[in-house]
């Protein structure tokens, strides 16, 4: 099974990601990997961090002369401001000087959680009090290591012409109105938004919600779409409840810090229709059996491109609802874990909104789902395999 891991912290030396099962003899392009890193730290809204960090690949196995061999490929992203975190974050080198407990509380441990973060659970899970080990990792800092390993699913699937494209539709209360948006209009236009949004006038409104929440020392939360065209029928299964791609796509968008919400299609406004206004009519164009959809058509899209847990080929339409970042400069009420006395949470280096760039980790976490329900269909140890099995399932008769 296509799958990727990714490990480091916030403040370590790197983040690194491990693509595992890539066939072979696929070209895999460095730049690509580092223009998805660089669209994943633009956006109105994102932290001085962003203006620290230059995010580049380093590719330390799994290709040759930029073609993979099929063997694990392993990326490295390093973290910029690890020399200012050295003795904070060692990886084997304790403190060398005893300290104070107020020493040890203002460089080195941390004990106010933050509401809406992994902080308390994460303490009381692995027992410590010290937040640091908890929050390192449930950095969003993470994701710059699952946009690079999205990049590489990404090139296996515009190989055989499958399209990935994402837009913001909302940001605290101002939405985008209008309907069904083209996906050329979104990839002409998503890009050159400081917020993705491909309407300008509505991109101003985010904008200036966005400073109202600066000026506040508050954050926001939104919306982002995902689409993505010129999929095969049948990727995914109804067989088992983890074999549908459905399932698969929204745990991958879930699992991206601050999702809290996943439709497909119509989702939850298709829960308020009546049944005879919520399906895509099925009809049948002559002369079309060659096409992928063997001349089945739909002349609506209200699924989103799956029905019983696979892939019907029309367009995939994803949304994704992120909440509020827990940080605020203005911070919640929290409790010290060690005196248990009350005190403001703890405010860590921070975004005011992270909508757009949440919508580039999206793509690269849909691109993932989407490339392993592919290897599971089309097989293959090697790209000529691959293209033999997706050939001989298009041409084949029904």
């Amino acid at each position: 099974m296509l799958r990727f891991l990714t490990s480091g912290e916030s403040h370590g030396p790197a983040v690194i990601g491990l693509v595992e099962s890539f066939p072979a003899g696929f070209e895999i392009s460095i730049d690509d990997i580092n223009r998805q890193l660089t669209r994943r730290q633009r956006g109105f809204g994102r932290g001085r961090r962003m203006r620290i960090e230059h995010d580049t690949a380093v590719i330390l196995s799994g290709l040759r002369y930029g073609r993979t061999l099929g063997s694990p490929i392993a990326c490295l992203v390093a973290n910029r401001d690890w020399p200012n975190w050295k003795k904070i974050m060692d990886p084997t080198k304790p403190p060398a000087k005893k300290m104070s407990d107020r020493e040890r509380r203002l460089t080195y441990e941390t004990t106010v959680p933050r509401p809406g973060h992994a902080d308390l659970a994460g303490a009381i899970k692995y027992g410590t009090h010290d937040l640091r080990n908890v929050l390192e990792r449930a950095s969003a800092r993470e994701t710059a290591a699952r946009v690079a390993c999205g990049a590489i699913a990404r090139q296996l699937l515009e190989h055989f012409n499958i399209r990935i494209a994402s837009h913001v539709v909302a940001i605290g209360t101002t939405r985008l109105r209008r309907g069904r948006v083209g996906f050329d209009e979104i990839m002409e236009l998503a890009d050159d938004s400081p917020v993705r949004c491909i309407d300008p006038a509505i991109a101003a409104q985010m904008v200036e919600q966005i400073k109202q929440a600066m000026r506040a020392k508050d954050t926001l939360g939104g919306i982002f779409e995902i689409r993505v065209i010129n999929l095969p029928v049948g990727l995914g299964s109804n067989a088992q409840w983890y074999t549908r791609l459905d399932g698969a796509l929204a745990a991958a968008l879930m699992s991206i810090p601050s999702v809290k919400g996943v439709e497909i299609g119509d989702g939850f406004a298709g829960s308020r229709k009546r049944g005879s206004r919520a399906h895509d009519q099925i009809y049948y164009v002559p002369g079309g059996a060659q096409e992928p959809t063997k001349g089945f058509v739909r002349r609506t899209n209200f699924a989103g491109g799956l029905e019983g847990g696979m892939t019907n080929g029309a367009e995939l339409i994803v949304r994704a609802a992120c909440k509020p970042l827990a940080t605020l400069r203005q911070p919640l009420s929290a409790v010290d874990l060690r005196t248990k006395q009350p005190r403001p949470a703890i405010v860590e280096r921070s975004d005011t909104c992270v909508v757009p760039a949440a919508a580039v980790v999206g793509e690269a976490m849909v691109a993932m789902a989407l490339a392993s329900a592919f290897s599971d269909k089309f097989g293959g140890d090697s790209r000529a395999e691959m293209e033999a099995n997706f050939d001989g399932y298009l041409r084949r008769p029904f």
